[in-house]
């Protein structure tokens, strides 16, 4: 049946489902997994109600994900597969609804060559290996571009606010497609529609954002960089390609990062994954030109690209690619562990390390702990006060901290600090193990670390 079929309706999204396979469950058995897909594992394996009321106190913005995953859990608890495939997945379609936008603009062989690029980008691959919602949203936009070009404007509404609603960010395409479509009546009502049903999950979300965001800095230099780099290629890959594909591709790749770095500058809402999407912009322009392309350099220049690609490819399959290893961490905690020991979460929020290992958390005595995640509506619980902590910090005789890495700042808030100058205070440090993003280290009372 494929090989009846035009390559390029089923060669891209077979390439991103396949590199999507390929190291799934990467770093060997057992596999990897980074704090924000522990998340989402954790918080997807919450009963329906508990994940209601989390949604109306934290991560809102996520709710339809967490509710997909909710669903995705209860038909197969395959871990990390589970956890992933639904990322794969939808990398495929995305990449599927990439190669449709090219051939409407630009023929066949520019659908099939801008499915690929697609495919083979690094970020995409990236996101692709990841249980969170980006994946998802790229694949909502990209379907919801080439729904806009065939004027099909039901399916364009529902299938963009789906993207919308899995990370509102998505709404931020609509100003891409304002340049191809504004003067059509049915994208007017559609944009209208979109945002007006997106605005429930706005106004949640902005009261949450400073607990959901307040870690976010001002767009650094790289960031700027980086936007410089693809902006500056897409400028000259748009040089000679058609029109009607400029008109639609430019200003997907330009207009959502840009217009959200530079909201960044006052209010610091920025990541490069929040508008993951734009990259399907890049994939058609550099698609198209590789169509069109007869000088050998252009194919030169293209082959060069793929082998630094297949080193990053590589990497972004190996636990060094994420900032942390909650599975790594929670390894280590069962190692060093004995019965009656503590642990102690240095700051608060790198609780998360162990709960997506219920049996290592049980395992140990949470001491700062006053209500549960699930108990307190929240991702990572409430803790106890500083004299509490003090208090409870004077009973134990060993402490597993589990701390962000060197270098890293220390929180100022009064309970980080009380867990400091209590450890400080009422133990020996006995050893320090680095592990991928984070440290483990074993406290005991003065004179009993060999005990």
């Amino acid at each position: 049946m494929i090989s009846r079929m035009a390559p390029w309706r089923w060669l891209p999204p077979l390439l991103a489902l396949l590199l999507g396979l390929w190291g799934l469950e990467r770093g060997g058995p057992g596999g990897s997994m980074w704090r924000d897909e522990s998340v989402t594992w954790q918080v997807a394996h919450r009963p329906l109600g508990g994940l209601w009321r989390l949604l109306g106190e934290v991560d809102a913005v996520h709710g339809l994900y967490y509710l997909l995953m909710h669903g995705v859990f209860g038909l197969w608890d395959g871990g990390l597969w589970a956890l992933r495939l639904p990322s794969v997945a939808a990398t495929a379609l995305a990449a599927a609804g990439v190669a449709a936008v090219g051939h409407r603009l630009a023929g066949e062989r520019a659908a099939l060559l801008a499915g690929v690029v697609y495919a083979v980008l690094p970020p995409v691959q990236m996101y692709a290996q990841e249980g969170r919602s980006y994946a998802l949203v790229a694949a909502a936009v990209a379907w919801a571009t080439y729904l806009m070009l065939c004027e099909r404007w039901v399916a364009y509404t529902v299938v963009l606010l789906l993207g919308c609603w899995l990370h509102e960010f998505a709404v931020l395409a609509l100003l891409a497609h304002a340049f191809t479509a504004r003067r059509a009546r049915g994208w007017r009502w559609s944009a209208g529609v979109v945002v007006a049903l997106l605005l429930p999950l706005a106004v949640v979300s902005v009261r949450q954002a400073e607990r959901q965001l307040g870690w976010l800095g001002r767009p650094s230099w790289q960031d700027w960089a980086a936007y410089g780099v693809v902006a500056a290629a897409s400028l000259l890959l748009a040089r000679g390609a058609e029109r009607e594909l400029v008109r639609v591709a430019l200003p997907l790749v330009l207009l959502p990062p840009g217009l959200l770095m530079v909201i960044s500058l006052i209010n610091p809402w920025y990541v490069d994954r929040y508008v993951l999407y734009a990259l399907a912009g890049l994939a058609l322009l550099a698609g198209a030109r590789l169509a069109r392309a007869r000088a050998w350099w252009a194919w030169g220049l293209a082959a060069a690209l793929l082998v630094p690609f297949a080193f990053w490819s590589v990497w972004l399959r190996t636990p060094e690619s994420r900032k942390d290893d909650v599975l790594a961490v929670a390894a280590a905690v069962r190692e060093r562990a004995r019965p009656g020991d503590a642990v102690l979460f240095m700051p608060a929020r790198r609780r998360e390390w162990l709960l997506s290992s219920p049996h290592v958390y049980a395992s140990v005595r949470d001491l700062a702990l006053d209500r549960s995640p699930a108990a307190s509506h929240s991702l990572w619980g409430t803790e106890l006060g500083p004299a509490a902590i003090r208090d409870r910090l004077a009973d134990a005789p060993r402490v597993l901290a589990l701390l962000d890495p060197v270098g890293q700042p220390l929180d100022p808030y009064p309970a980080e600090v009380a867990k400091r100058e209590a450890l400080a205070a009422g133990f020996e440090l006995c050893g320090v193990s680095e592990v991928r993003g984070a440290r483990v280290a074993l406290y005991a009372r003065p004179g009993r670390c060999a005990t």
